[in-house]
């Protein structure tokens, strides 16, 4: 039916008219906020190149999560930031390895609150690599061996749900076959399916300093350039036995996350990485952008990508914004 007859304002002409037809709405519970821990006591140590962001000691994490909880965010995503490196990346799986310390920390505190952890070991290697390095090269399957010993120390720990991010083929099945033989059958894994091999992570190695020491992590990590990869990466993992899958970064990725949900139709992670945050905050602050727009208008397009859960650092403000506007 032609214009004048057609008129698509119609349906745009006040706020309420706007919200009855809105299509897709970003909600809390839709929100995963990630957290670094390290050791130590009283330590609130700004992160310079992701402006409010910190590494806390595990004391002051727990008061940072005070406020977290009050927002009703579901889920955390604890980092680690060992003391103490070596080859073997040991601190990842030893018992009181400071996930392992945070774990239990956080349940005694916070007990109905979801803690994810995520499953590597390039912040706890010498190298910086995800996994065990024979002449210059990640080896796969001896890789797994720690990540799967790693899953069954978080689980131990208190994690709710286990987040294995190395890359490295097979992971979910060997992990998810350590945490069955360990009696936890009813472990959830939201594995890093398709994970790219991106300058958006910039920020975070500085945070965590898990930057490599040589080389980079493109023999394991995918090609920026690929979407049909991605589908064969999350159908493994999910022929595995993974739970969720993710998409890492997003903003750049928005059609493998689209791809991904209308092809599995299973629950899609989607991690609004460390560069992407920063670029805002930096924008924002030189006031080239209004900071609540944009980062709301952002969270809600990786929504509509297909996205169930968003993982943020912009979680806790968004957060408030969106129970500002309730």
């Amino acid at each position: 039916m032609p214009f004048p007859e057609q008129r698509p304002r119609r349906l745009r002409v006040n706020e309420n008219i706007r919200r009855l037809v809105r299509e897709n709405r970003l909600a809390v519970d839709n929100l995963v906020y990630p957290v670094f821990v390290t050791h130590g006591s009283g330590l609130a140590e700004p992160i310079d190149s992701m402006p409010g962001i910190y590494r806390y000691s595990i004391d002051r994490l727990l008061g940072e999560l005070e406020e977290v909880v009050k927002l009703k965010i579901p889920c955390i995503l604890p980092f680690g930031v060992p003391a103490e490196k070596d080859e073997a990346g040991s601190e990842a799986y030893a018992e009181n390895g400071i996930i392992q310390q945070t774990l239990r920390a956080v349940k005694r505190e916070y007990p109905n609150l979801t803690v994810i952890t995520d499953l590597c070991l390039c912040e706890y290697t010498s190298h910086g690599h995800c996994g065990i390095i024979q002449d210059d090269y990640v080896m796969n399957d001896l890789t797994l061996d720690l990540l799967a010993k790693t899953a069954v120390s978080h689980a131990s720990a208190g994690a709710d749900i286990i987040a294995p991010s190395d890359m490295m083929d097979g992971r979910v099945g060997a992990i998810r076959a350590a945490l069955d033989r360990n009696g936890y059958n009813n472990m959830p894994i939201m594995a890093y399916s398709a994970k790219y091999c991106s300058a958006f992570y910039g920020p975070f190695r500085e945070a965590a300093d898990s930057a490599p020491k040589f080389g980079d992590r493109k023999s394991y990590q995918m090609d920026p350039a690929n979407s049909d990869e991605a589908l064969r990466e999350v159908w493994l993992d999910i022929e595995e036995g993974a739970d969720i899958v993710m998409v890492k970064p997003a903003l750049a990725y928005m059609d493998i996350i689209r791809r991904v949900k209308d092809e599995f139709n299973c629950p899609v992670a989607a991690y609004n990485v460390s560069g992407e945050y920063s670029m805002v905050k930096a924008a924002a602050q030189n006031g080239w952008v209004e900071e609540r727009r944009i980062v709301m208008e952002i969270l809600t397009g990786i929504k509509r990508a297909g996205a169930d859960i968003v993982i943020t650092y912009h979680a806790k403000d968004a957060a408030r914004w969106i129970n500002d506007e309730k």
